[in-house]
């Protein structure tokens, strides 16, 4: 007998082992006709996998979080074929699942270009309308070395030469074509149905640039149409608000090779950055934090006692001066102890607020760098907070309030911040005992604010967990951003104390925080989340002066100064072109209010409004406006 527990706790009893199939169509001809594969005691499997002891089963339809992977690994595999059978000589080495879909890395000759893909994708549709199954066979290594070599696939063949002796392989049939894989995949390529080749690129064989240059081409699959043209369109909107694209059209910032991952502001991205660090800095000040400035480069000593040098030594710059070396500093931390040490300090001081706009340098690959959002100087809105363990649930729930107004002050809204906690990871400092602590004091004081939270195992900083806040933007992409962390170790290595109410030296624990993060991805991610149009308060010009004929031209320029001394950020254009041409012009621009004078304005004393969406907002004067401008700054 064979005993087969089912997801909503029934249990099916067989006399005889059965397959992933049998058991389907067992349960009902519907489960049976939608099954692309099944999960036995927790392991994905083909459906002719033969059950032949009692076990766990679920099986596994589009509805089932494992099916997306299972269609995007098949979707290699058509790819594959579609390619062998338009090109014969083609050769097959990886073609794994990615995010969002796959790739395959192939060797052919001439390399194929993206003015190839769209015949590859007819082949790939004909290929699913043919409804081929696809069968699994095992084979030793020596007779499936001897398989792929009698079919030419000598990357197949130096790939199974690498595998054990006597481990069992299995192989993959779909018409004329078979792969080397471990599976599980769909029973027919008539489940393939939502697919698309996106573009190609070179990749060295093994990822080793010794070895010879295969052609990768890259696709995406989804269960159905509607995900396919959601995510296309997805790209489509990425493309238009990519902040690069748009830090040239609006002449914020640039980045160039001579300083790979530095960023040169110009003057309209800077007024950008003041804005954003001037609020934060309020929000410092509000908050009871008190901002300090600590050195770019210190002795590599402090960062060997602070275990940067045995955990994070491969992502600092080193420099060296009178035999002494240096570190530029990757993070603030070290520094605000130094602070926090320089002096006699009592629990009556606790908690004690540092925040710094520190900038810091880390040595990111360059394959790694994207614009302004990974970059290698970048500046933080760093704070660290000293505090007895008693005071972490508090402080970490004022954190908590704090972090959520900056962001809907931003233009997001609290049901698009996700909050996670990255636990200990592999390489960390300190005993479980310590992290045991750590986490479960950032737990409670979650629960404490009525937050629901994710857990990332394995993702937190190699001296502390840290509660993420991850922002989903205008088009549903998630960025993390903000973090508070608790940490129990670095304050004791670094020899942090303070005096307690029994007259004992303590170590306090560092809550480590940052709201928006590093400011120049914050920056691209307002960017990208506002396509460019960002809300007034943060725009770099917020309102432009046109003057309709030169009879207006000192005017105009009245208008600028009047408006500058009431806080605006305004220019003016007295070009000799005409009206509406400068309208589109600085509409392009998305200046968010363009002030049209005319001789009528000019008399009165006032200013045409128009917003940038096109809306006349009328005659007004320039006290009025200005008090326009300011009511859009968040309170």
């Amino acid at each position: 007998m064979v005993s087969i527990a089912l997801p909503d706790g029934s249990k099916r009893a067989f006399d005889h082992p059965v397959t992933v199939a049998a058991l389907a169509a067992d349960i009902g001809p519907g489960l049976a006709k939608a099954a692309l594969a099944g999960k036995i005691d927790g392991k994905l499997v083909d459906l002719d996998h033969l059950i032949t002891t009692d076990s766990t089963a679920e099986i596994v339809t589009e509805k089932h979080p494992d099916a997306l992977e299972i269609i995007r690994h098949s979707c290699a595999h058509l790819l594959a074929q579609a390619v062998q059978r338009l090109y014969p000589a083609a050769q097959f080495s990886i073609g794994p699942v990615i995010e969002n879909g796959f790739y395959y890395d192939i060797a052919i000759s001439p390399p194929l270009s993206e003015s190839d893909l769209p015949r590859i994708e007819t082949e790939m549709r004909a290929i699913v309308a043919e409804a081929i199954p696809v069968f699994r066979a095992e084979l030793s290594r020596d007779d499936a070395i001897r398989f792929f070599t009698e079919r030419g696939q000598t990357y197949k063949a130096e790939i199974v030469a690498g595998i054990p002796v006597n481990e069992r392989l299995t192989v993959y049939t779909q018409g004329e074509f078979s792969d080397l894989c471990r599976g599980p995949h769909v029973p027919s390529t008539r489940a393939l149905r939502a697919f698309k080749l996106m573009r190609t690129a070179g990749a060295y064989w093994r990822g080793d640039s010794n070895n010879e240059m295969l052609c990768r081409v890259y696709g995406t699959a989804w269960l159905n149409d509607a995900d396919l043209q959601a995510y296309l369109h997805q790209l489509e909107e990425a493309e238009r608000r990519d902040h690069r694209k748009i830090g040239r059209q609006l002449d914020l910032f640039h980045i160039q090779e001579e300083a790979p991952g530095m960023v040169f502001w110009h003057p309209k991205g800077w007024s950008v950055w003041q804005a954003v660090e001037q609020y934060m800095r309020r929000v410092y000040v509000e908050c009871g934090y008190q901002e300090v400035k600590a050195p770019q480069v210190v002795d590599v000593s402090l960062w060997k006692r602070s275990g940067h040098w045995d955990n994070y030594k491969e992502n600092m710059f080193f420099t060296e001066s009178e035999k002494r070396e240096y570190a530029l500093k990757p993070m603030n931390c070290p520094g605000h102890i130094q602070i926090f040490k320089h002096g006699l300090r009592s629990y009556r001081d606790l908690p004690l607020r540092y925040g710094e706009f520190g900038g810091c340098h880390r040595n990111e690959s360059s394959g790694a760098l994207h614009g302004i959002m990974r970059v290698r100087a970048f500046t933080q809105d760093d704070g660290h907070i000293f505090c007895m363990e008693s005071q972490i649930e508090d402080e970490v729930a004022a954190f908590h309030r704090q972090a959520m107004k900056v962001y809907r002050d931003f233009g997001f809204e609290a049901d698009s911040v996700a909050v996670k906690i990255a636990l200990r990871p592999e390489l960390r400092l300190g005993s479980d005992e310590v992290w045991d602590r750590a986490e479960n004091t950032l737990r409670d004081a979650l629960r404490k604010c009525g937050v629901e939270w994710e857990e990332l195992p394995g993702e937190g900083a190699f001296y502390s967990p840290k509660v993420e806040y991850h922002l989903k933007d205008a088009i549903g992409r998630e960025w993390q951003v903000g973090t508070i962390q608790a940490d129990y170790l670095m304050p004791e290595k670094l020899g942090a104390e303070y005096v307690d109410e029994h007259s004992d030296r303590k170590t306090p624990v560092m809550l480590h925080r940052a709201i928006v993060g590093s400011m120049e991805r914050f920056i691209g991610i307002l960017i990208e989340h506002h396509a460019g149009q960002l809300p007034v308060w943060l725009a770099p010009l917020q309102a432009m002066v046109l003057n309709v004929t030169d009879a207006q031209r000192e005017y105009v320029h009245d208008v600028r100064r009047a408006l500058i001394g009431q806080g605006v950020r305004v220019d003016v254009d007295v070009r000799n072109e005409k009206i509406g041409y400068k309208v589109r012009e600085h509409v392009l621009q998305k200046v968010p209010y363009l002030l049209v004078v005319g001789e009528r304005e000019r008399e009165a004393g006032m200013v045409s409004v128009r917003a940038h969406s096109g809306e006349d907002l009328g005659t007004m004067t320039l006290d009025a406006f200005a008090a326009r401008v300011r009511n859009d700054r968040p309170t």
